[in-house]
């Protein structure tokens, strides 16, 4: 079986910049083991799987490495970008069906923009030891699908190198630092090795929480951000009720065929025995 498969950079206008995803089209669903074989071989924080609808709407799912999630940002930026340039140029927008319901992207003036669930975070008491994982003293601790740290500046936010191992037992794997920008509005980076990645590069489902975060914090419904991982990436944010509007750009980088063998691909363990 040959599966076409298409690699961009996303959240960014220049090559090796932002955040890479794989994009997979698939005529019908394979199984989960095969899905998540080939996502553990392509080693990227996601590859997206699509199916075409028969009402112009895809089926999307995403993996890391290691399992499947309910969310993501520059996956879905990917993909959308992919059909909208590539696949059928004509149309203006694209629905994705995911198990976080529907999701749209279409294009705008500054690149695409995808609507997504808000995920407003709720102040929590700070997990005792999360300055030492840290190596600096949060301002505050919040919780929506993820932790979130404030951090007093963005020099904090970029000299930080944390203990993952540590983030892994005090907040569920997952972890979100930020702080008021200098040239943007807020920036922030993104740990998350509860799901088999180190550092996110830029991380659309962060800003879910981070924009109405940010948003209450400065007064104003659209804003700038800026993820300072080592790749990079820029988005805007405009907080729409209880929606996100995240606008980005991506850049194409390579497109080809996985071989799959019959009968799918097996577990590690299975491979293993």
């Amino acid at each position: 079986m040959r599966l076409p498969i298409y690699q961009l950079d996303a959240f960014t206008d220049r090559a090796f910049g932002g955040n890479p995803a794989a994009v997979c089209l698939l005529d019908d669903w394979l199984d989960d083991a095969t899905l998540q074989a080939i996502a553990l071989e392509n080693n990227l924080s996601e590859t997206a799987f699509l199916v075409a609808g028969d009402n112009g709407d895809y089926e999307l799912r995403w993996f890391t490495p290691t399992l499947e999630i309910d969310l993501c940002g520059h996956a879905t930026l990917a993909s959308a970008w992919l059909i909208l340039h590539r696949l059928t140029p004509d149309r203006a927008e694209v629905g994705f069906a995911t198990r976080s319901g529907r999701l749209t992207v279409r294009r705008s003036d500054s690149g695409l923009r995808m609507d997504f669930p808000a995920d407003p975070p709720a102040s929590i008491r700070m997990p005792h030891g999360l300055e030492a994982v840290l190596g600096v003293m949060p301002e505050a601790v919040l919780m929506g699908r993820y932790c979130m740290a404030v951090l007093a500046t963005e020099a904090e936010v970029r000299a930080m190198a944390p203990d993952l191992d540590g983030i892994g037992e005090l907040t569920a794997g997952h972890l979100i630092v930020t702080a008021k920008g200098a040239q943007v509005d807020f920036v922030s980076r993104f740990f998350a090795p509860g799901s088999g990645i180190a550092e996110d590069p830029v991380t659309g489902s962060a800003h879910c929480i981070l924009a109405p975060y940010w948003a209450k914090r400065l007064g104003k419904r659209s804003l700038t951000a800026r993820q300072v991982s080592a790749r990079g990436g820029e988005l805007r944010c405009t907080l729409d009720g209880d929606r996100v509007g995240l606008t980005g750009s991506c850049t194409f980088y390579m497109e080809g065929w996985i071989e799959i063998p019959d009968g799918g691909c097996p577990s590690p363990r299975q491979a293993a025995d």
